[in-house]
């Protein structure tokens, strides 16, 4: 019997995929279990397992195409046996008349002819493009689809956001469904024998999307503080060496997830999102921290970050790290984070303005630790005093994006300076 793969649910809000590579050919013999085939989102790549044993038939969905849940994308069976599983077209267009006929008000003959029927495929709109089209403001009537049937795609709506955006700063005309302009194909980027044009891949066009979505979406101010590390450096030096015993790796991103779980539960306006209704503040504070990955960046969620001690926090921040960079990460582990936080001291930058990981009102960025000569003194007057002394301590930049709309500035300097007290007046949690 003929067995159909088809593109499985990766996650809540994941509604499609991109087959990236297949790992069987037509004609192979698979095991159950085996994995057939990788697919990206624009979440995670993850291998997708054969569901049954037998001969690899066909490849319905080739490398490079996108697909829906549930969409099929090949058929195993057994050797020399015909693909049994397609449904055959009569009963597909009987199946899509009486589909048709069940979500109409009336059954009337005349209120089912083909002319003024809509085409099928732009009766479904998916989550992602009813989530961009909202977000931008476009009726979807005025977008042209290259789906099935003319479904609109989200590279479809992306497309005509990128069109509408050239056509206000030059004054053109938007392009729109049944115009000769709209059946052209894109231009193309004009690239020399001296340029290289590298392809987006799913995970960087979405990570293009939503930082400028982000930018678009709040108005982003930032405020930076210095933080005197010198607490933090000499607890690292003495516990580092235990908690590798346990096979831990403990880094300083801990100490500023903590650091910021702290100052979150002291200042909750932080852990909030906006909206029209008003502002709503979340009551678990769970913590997204950015990894970076050789095609991009992703931001795995520690959940519940104030409830774990340091151990339990370097714990979970090597778990994400690995299994992101492995492409082993849970589809929605990178879903609910209530704030963000990028270390971007990692390659020795000292000073960052992050952009926000939406709909988050804020996210800290951590500069590199470096000695610095610093002024320690008795005295509260900022003139000259005999005494003043010149030390060396590991100093660091910490810089706060922040949402105007939700914080001003006394709240985010109020927050920035609950996460430089504690660090710098660091004990165990």
């Amino acid at each position: 019997m003929t067995v159909i793969v088809k593109m499985p649910q990766l996650g809540e809000s994941i509604v499609e995929g991109t087959v990236t590579r297949w790992l069987k050919a037509p004609g192979d013999a698979v095991a159950k279990f085996e994995p057939l085939l990788e697919i990206t989102t624009d979440k995670i790549d993850t291998e997708i397992p054969a569901p049954a044993s037998g001969i690899l038939l066909e490849i319905v969905a080739p490398e490079g195409k996108t697909v829906r849940v549930g969409s099929p994308l090949a058929h195993i069976g057994e050797p020399g046996e015909r693909n049994s599983a397609a449904t055959p077209p009569s009963v597909t267009v009987r199946a899509e008349a009486s589909a048709n006929m069940l979500t109409s008000p009336k059954s009337a003959p005349q209120a089912a002819a083909p002319a003024q029927a809509k085409p099928i495929g732009r009766e479904f709109i998916s989550p992602v493009v009813a989530r961009i089209a909202s977000d931008h403001n476009i009726d979807l009537a005025q977008v042209a689809g290259s789906g099935a049937s003319g479904r609109v795609t989200k590279k479809d709506v992306l497309t005509y956001v990128e069109q509408r955006q050239l056509a206000t700063e030059s004054q053109l005309p938007i392009a729109v469904p049944n115009q000769a302009v709209a059946e052209a194909p894109p231009s193309r980027p004009t690239v020399t024998e001296d340029e290289i044009l590298t392809p987006l891949t799913a995970m960087r066009r979405a990570i293009a999307h939503h930082m400028v979505q982000s930018v678009q979406t709040s108005p982003h101010a930032t405020t930076i503080f210095e933080v005197d590390m010198n607490a933090v450096v000499q607890h690292r030096e003495i516990q580092k060496r235990a908690l590798a015993d346990k096979g831990i790796h403990l880094t300083y991103t801990p100490y500023f997830v903590a650091a910021a779980a702290a100052a979150l539960r002291a200042v909750p306006q932080v852990n909030s999102r906006f909206s029209e209704e008003g502002i709503i503040t979340s009551r678990r504070i769970h913590i997204s921290v950015a990894v970076a990955l050789a095609e991009g960046l992703i931001v795995p969620v520690i959940r519940d970050a104030d409830e774990k001690n340091l151990q339990g926090l370097a714990r979970a921040v090597n778990d994400l790290a690995q299994q992101a960079r492995s492409g082993k990460l849970a589809p929605d582990a990178s879903k609910g984070g209530t704030f963000s936080i990028t270390n971007h001291g990692v390659s020795g930058s000292l000073v960052g303005t992050p952009i926000i990981n939406q709909p988050q009102a804020g996210i800290l960025g951590i500069g590199a630790i470096v000695k610095r000569p610093v002024v320690r003194s008795s005295s509260t007057s900022l003139l000259p005093s005999a005494d003043d002394a010149l030390v060396i301590r590991p100093m660091c930049y910490l810089s706060f994006s922040f949402d105007h709309r939700i914080l001003d500035g006394a709240k985010a300097d109020e927050f920035l300076t609950r996460v430089k007290e504690k660090l710098e007046n660091w004990k165990d949690n």
